[in-house]
């Protein structure tokens, strides 16, 4: 199976438009029984959060996992840190590449692949103003054409 494929339970369309995503990466997380409930009811949201690396590991800031419906007591901090899971050999690239200027790490979509949580992530570097404003009229002359073309078969 591809990277990206399965269940799409969460996405960050804003990290497509904030950033150029250069590499991407499938990355596991270590979650407790209740997230995983709730993440597989679909109630995950990934628009604030970041990764950082950390002691040679990478974690996960604020992504919000609200918390289980019947959870009661065993219910977890909706806005934990939680680990990611990759190998070494990818934090080591993701380190190298952090260190660069204006290189962020963005989580862009969450999935379910073969029972797993799954995060893709990406490294991205920032977009100017100018450049977000490219992408908006691209896509918006593409919408046009698609739309007259739609027109024309008519």
């Amino acid at each position: 199976m591809a990277k990206g494929t399965g269940k799409v339970l969460a996405q960050n369309k804003k990290a497509g438009h904030d950033y150029f995503i250069e590499e991407i990466y499938e990355a596991g997380l270590v979650l407790t029984g209740t997230e995983i409930k709730s993440i597989r009811a679909g109630k995950v949201q990934l628009k604030d959060s970041h990764i950082r690396i950390r002691n040679g590991e990478a974690w996960v800031y604020n992504m919000h996992v609200s918390p289980f419906d019947q959870g009661n007591r065993f219910n977890h901090d909706p806005l934990r840190n939680r680990k990611l899971l990759l190998h070494k050999r990818q934090i080591g690239q993701l380190v190298g590449a952090v260190k660069r200027d204006g290189y962020t790490i963005v989580p862009l979509k969450m999935y379910i692949k073969d029972g797993y949580a799954k995060l893709l992530i990406g490294l991205g570097k920032g977009k100017k103003d100018h450049d977000k404003r490219d992408d908006l009229r691209k896509k918006e002359a593409k919408r046009e054409m698609e739309r007259a073309f739609k027109d024309r078969q008519r």
